[in-house]
């Protein structure tokens, strides 16, 4: 019975670290999943305008850092629990 129970186990906590993996490179919550054509043309640009082309660059600048900043921190808990091992 003990070894189904360990099975059971591991096929668990395989399925929880896939689930994990499977939104990792997803867009940040923080940006809202707003289209960024719709966003600059709401704020008044006109498409090709150099006002829209800024907005358009802005908007990628603060996805690009907010995907750097979740990869950042992911990597620093990976280190921070390779070096703090939790021993029962």
């Amino acid at each position: 019975m003990s070894a189904k129970l360990a099975q059971y186990g591991a096929i668990s906590l395989l399925a929880v670290a896939l689930s994990a993996c499977s939104a990792r490179y997803q867009t940040p919550v923080a940006m809202g999943g707003d289209d960024d054509d719709a966003v600059c043309q709401s704020r008044g640009y006109a498409q090709g305008s150099p006002e829209y082309v800024a907005c358009r660059k802005d908007r990628d600048v603060q996805r690009n850092a907010a995907t750097a900043r979740a990869d950042r921190r992911q990597r620093d808990l990976g280190e921070y629990m390779l070096n703090n091992p939790v021993r029962p």
